[in-house]
């Protein structure tokens, strides 16, 4: 009995022991066969999406369905690529703990091969799952790609159909057939619904309520804007303090909401007549959204053309008259963009594309709009030349608007030229994108002031608002979040930017670590942390704990500097770390900057705190033009230690970071890239100066690298020991080229001037002999007569010819 009885104990606790030994195999195998993905219905729909790839009928609608599925399909692919990844780790760390497998022609010891063998079969069956959902994602990502492809053609194709040209007055009757048809059929159901007593007798019931509503309408678009004009010159008038700019923004905006009160009581009256059938229905539907384009078109216009001799905050410097040519074609636009509404609900479209009867009704609102693009190009044009000629050099913004002007005169002749050969759709394509982006511009600008104006509010510093740092800070912000806006209005869809935003989602790799967008804000999360806490500390030493010790002003500021420096290196390190990259090296980078530091301290760190300076005040940056301590050259690097300058031998020269804080700089391309170069010219004598000077001019101002302004100047210096002396001196726009251009110069003179017959002179010399007879050979006969002093004047080109006689050359010049 007790022999069983030991044997039953002994039996219990080893089916115990196995059945904790095998259920993390029973459960890992379950893990395995269960990953959530089935990969037959994968593969039979990825096929079905090839077969329609490879037909040529497939619709925008069929490839927008396939589309969808497969991004459901493919995120779920990516989420099946990390099944087992906990298990595989731990299989992975195990198989490391056995050490490196044996070389080969060496053996290990058998059990520990065993193990080895045993622990790669399980990190095959746990890999399994995750390699085919990370082969069937590569398909379904390529899959959509394709279909990405075909739906762009089909766009491409649309845009490029060819309509009958509605400039071609033998379609105009069709486009007139249509818009009677429309019409007729609107009074038809009106004429319809008031012969039914029934109609009549609603209407006369709601009659009370057609009129409240029709004169709610009538008060909110006749004088609501009128009042809200009013209300906005009286408060810029009376209205005092820093907040008066946004309390008038505030109350602008009225001149929207009044009138769109207006619009909807006007639709609920129009519909409370129970007149309207399914025609007037999607009339009235798409009559608010008409009237919000015309209205926030006027709106916009008012901000940006504001009224006045001298108006406030106007963002565009411009004359009262051309500011009222700004709010006028604001209007129009916005008036042309409601009918273009109305238009699209009115006349239902062709499904065998855009015929003779759309087209021509298309086409007056492009010619129109596109007249209006071009009035408004001009205004922007108009306000960057005026930026330029003024009192301050023209910023970024003044030139960005001036090529937005431009871009907008090129489309708005580009859209109707496009209508009237039959492009109708691309003209759309063009002219209404391009309204719209000029809209929307003019908001941010809207907005970026309203965001300067509330700094002034805050800050209480109407001077430090122009070089303030947060409101432009805003407006980079606004400008990356309007993007995504501007790609849309501009014909992208919604899946795209979701496919932009997918591929964001899966990060990028760099060295073994995988960086998603994720694990970027958590770096900066991490950073602005450290950092915000490392501020705090300087904050503290500087106005609580340094100013009590008796250290100098100067010793205080070089521990706060160098607190800041290791918060900073401290941030860093802890953002890299917690976003998963590995910075391991750094162990040796801090092992040799140990030694370093060692042996050659107050340089090293000299130099650096010198490269530190470089890099934050950036007296020199990269790709300048410099000269320093005696030599010339492009700044090629800019290290922590030194500065490597390439001269114009193609030779480079190290410089210490210390040598260009503390000494003098010469920087020719710091601000720009202008520069003057100076060509002397002499002619001569008896030549006529101001033909000298008119042909110079032509010459330099041929050049295209030449600035007009300034325009380019020709000195007549003065009278030279041979020449009559001129300089020509122009401003290049890129002074990288100043000897090219100088060399084309010189050629251009030489050719001019020998087409014109002016003379180049070169130096001469007269030479005096005292005794020219001893330099004759001795005569027979008489002897013979001496020669005068100036008989023996000969020239520096007579002297050479009669060298071999014993006369010596001059300076050759």
């Amino acid at each position: 009995m007790k022999v069983f009885l030991r044997l039953l104990v002994l039996g219990i606790f080893l089916g115990v022991a196995i059945s904790h030994v095998s259920a993390p195999v029973q459960a890992q195998s379950a893990k395995v066969a269960d990953s959530g993905i089935d990969f037959a219905s994968w593969d039979r729909f990825a096929t079905q999406v090839e077969t329609l790839l490879k037909s040529d009928v497939a619709t925008r609608a069929q490839l927008n369905a396939a589309r969808k599925t497969l991004v459901d399909w493919r995120a779920r692919l990516l989420a099946g690529q990390d099944v087992n990844k906990d298990r595989i780790e731990t299989l992975q760390s195990q198989i490391k703990a056995l050490g490196p497998a044996p070389a080969e022609g060496t053996i290990e010891p058998e059990d520990i091969a065993a193990r080895r063998v045993e622990l790669d079969k399980q990190l095959a069956e746990l890999k399994a799952p995750g390699l085919a959902a990370e082969e069937a994602h590569s398909r379904a990502d390529g899959l959509v790609r394709e279909v990405d492809r075909q739906l762009r053609t089909l766009q491409k194709n649309a845009l490029l159909q060819l309509s009958p040209a509605p400039a071609n007055p033998a379609n105009w009757p069709d486009g007139a057939r249509l818009m009677i048809q429309e019409a007729r059929a609107l009074t038809g159901e009106v004429v319809a619904n008031w012969a039914v007593g029934a109609r009549r007798a609603e209407l006369r019931a709601n009659l009370p309520l057609v009129i409240g509503y029709l004169l709610l309408a009538a008060v909110a678009l006749i004088k609501g804007r009128r009042w809200i004009e009013n209300a906005v010159a009286s408060l810029q008038q009376r209205a005092r303090g820093r907040g008066r700019s946004l309390l008038a923004f505030g109350v602008s905006l009225g001149q929207i909401v009044l009138p769109m009160i207006g619009i909807f009581a006007l639709t609920r009256s129009v519909q409370a007549t129970a007149l309207f059938g399914p025609n007037g229905a999607e009339v009235l539907g798409a009559l608010p959204a008409a009237g919000f384009a015309v209205f926030s078109a006027r709106w916009l216009g008012t901000r940006l053309f504001p009224r006045g001799d001298t108006p406030v905050g106007a963002p565009f410097r411009l004359v009262p008259a051309r500011q009222a040519q700004g709010r006028l074609f604001s209007t129009v636009i916005g008036v042309l963009i409601g009918l273009d509404v109305l238009r699209q609900a009115t006349i239902p479209p062709d499904p065998d594309g855009l015929g003779a009867a759309q087209a021509v009704i298309a086409f007056p609102l492009l010619v129109l709009l596109g007249l209006s693009l071009i009035g408004i190009g001009q205004l922007l044009r108009l306000h960057s030349m005026a930026a330029a000629d003024g009192d301050r050099a023209a910023g970024f913004m003044d030139r960005l608007v001036g090529l937005i002007g431009h871009v907008a005169i090129v489309l708005g002749v580009a859209g109707p030229v496009f209508a009237a050969t039959g492009y109708v759709p691309a003209a759309t394509a063009v002219v209404y994108p391009a309204v719209i982006s000029l809209g929307l511009f003019g908001l941010l600008l809207l907005l970026q002031q309203l965001v300067t104006d509330l700094f002034i509010l805050i800050s209480g510093n109407d001077e430090a608002a122009d070089n303030a740092l947060l409101p432009v800070l805003f407006g980079f912000f606004l400008a990356l979040l309007s993007v995504p806006v501007f790609a849309l209005i501009w014909g992208a869809r919604v899946v795209d930017l979701l496919e932009v935003g997918a591929r964001l989602q899966q990060g990028i790799t760099i060295g073994q670590s995988q960086i998603s967008p994720a694990d970027f804000l958590y770096f900066l999360l991490v950073f602005m942390i450290v950092y915000g806490l490392t501020r705090l500390l300087q904050g503290a030493l500087t106005s609580s704990i340094l100013p009590r010790t008796r250290m100098d002003k100067g010793a205080s500021n070089a521990i706060v500097s160098g607190v800041g420096y290791v918060g900073v290196f401290l941030a860093g390190l802890l953002a890299f770390t917690s976003a998963g990259i590995d910075l391991s090296s750094l162990a040796i980078v801090a092992g040799a900057l140990s030694v370093g530091i060692g042996f050659g301290l107050q340089n090293i760190v000299s130099n650096f705190v010198s490269g530190i300076i470089l890099l934050i005040e950036r007296p020199v940056s990269e790709g300048d033009w410099i000269e320093a301590g005696g030599h010339m050259g492009i700044v090629r690097a800019i290290s922590v230690r030194s500065t490597r300058i390439e001269t114009f031998d193609r030779t480079e020269v190290i410089v210490p970071n210390a040598d260009l804080v503390s000494g003098s700089v010469i920087n020719w391309t710091k601000s720009n890239m202008n520069g003057r170069i100076i060509v002397p010219v002499g002619v001569a004598y008896g030549t006529d100066t101001r033909r000298v000077e008119r042909i110079l001019r032509e010459i330099i101002e041929a050049q295209p690298l030449v600035m007009m302004s300034p325009p380019p100047t020709v000195l007549f210096t003065g009278f030279g020991a041979d020449s009559l002396d001129f300089e020509v001196r122009a401003i290049l726009s890129d002074v990288n080229f100043g000897l090219s251009v100088k060399s084309d110069i010189n050629h251009e003179i030489a050719h001019r001037f020998a087409e014109e017959g002016i003379e180049i002179p070169f130096a001469q010399r007269d030479l005096w002999l005292r005794n020219p007879e001893t330099l004759r050979p001795p005569v027979q006969g008489p002897k013979p007569t001496p020669i005068a002093p100036e008989d023996a004047r000969i020239d520096e080109t007579t002297q050479r010819a009669d060298a071999s006689i014993g006369l010596i050359d001059g300076p050759d010049d």
